[in-house]
């Protein structure tokens, strides 16, 4: 069975965005700051059509979250549009006709509607089963591959709970944001166990692999 895994970059209080998130500020005030270790990688900036950038001990790091992964998970926040029904038109996401991810992304909501075709093989599924119905679809689209969280601090909350999430990689970064959202802001976590497997340092960032189970 393909092995579900999740990244998240972490302020050193916790936080994975920070407060007041909106259309204008997705990552909430102040939170550009958990993902400039990435933005500075030359790696980051080619596959976002720009030139420049570093190479350091991050390069592999970020490399690797995109090996053998075959479907992507979203919560409603990361696909974006506001809470409740979908109005009309409908949002379509932040990343206009052609999104990055180039693979089947099952977004997990409330709301049901039709699947959303883009360019370059994006497809969002929208579905209302809960976690474990909508992670068995993404096994079923993944095949051998495995199944990435691509953001959203409450649906990997969730999975993080159900005991889903076969490896969790922080990347922990030294800033102090004092608000914001917390990924383990949950009394339910507390059966939780987590082995670490690796530890990466680089700069500006502390990558935490660990391999988890209840």
């Amino acid at each position: 069975m393909s092995r579900l895994r999740y990244a998240v970059s972490m302020s050193a209080d916790g936080f994975v965005a920070g407060p007041e998130q909106s259309r204008e500020h997705p990552l909430g005030l102040r939170g550009e700051l958990l993902h400039q270790w990435m933005r500075e990688l030359a790696l980051w900036r080619a596959e976002a059509g720009l030139t420049g950038g570093v190479v350091n001990a991050s390069t592999e790091v970020l490399a690797r979250e995109d090996d053998n992964v075959g479907a992507l998970i979203m919560g409603r926040n990361m696909f974006g549009g506001g809470p409740g029904p979908w109005q009309e038109p409908a949002w379509d996401g932040w990343w206009g006709d052609n999104p990055p991810f180039h693979l089947p992304v099952l977004v997990l909501t409330h709301h049901g509607r039709p699947p959303l075709e883009c360019k370059g093989g994006t497809r969002f599924e929208f579905l209302t089963g809960g976690p474990a119905v909508t992670l068995d679809r993404a096994r079923a689209k993944a095949g051998e591959s495995d199944v990435v969280i691509c953001g959203g601090a409450g649906t990997a909350r969730q999975y993080l709970e159900a005991g889903l999430i076969d490896e969790l990689v922080i990347h922990l970064v030294p800033v102090f944001l004092g608000a914001g959202t917390r990924l383990f802001d949950s009394a339910a976590l507390a059966a939780i166990r987590m082995q670490q497997l690796k530890v990466v340092e680089a700069p500006g960032v502390t990558h935490l692999t660990y391999r988890i189970s209840r």
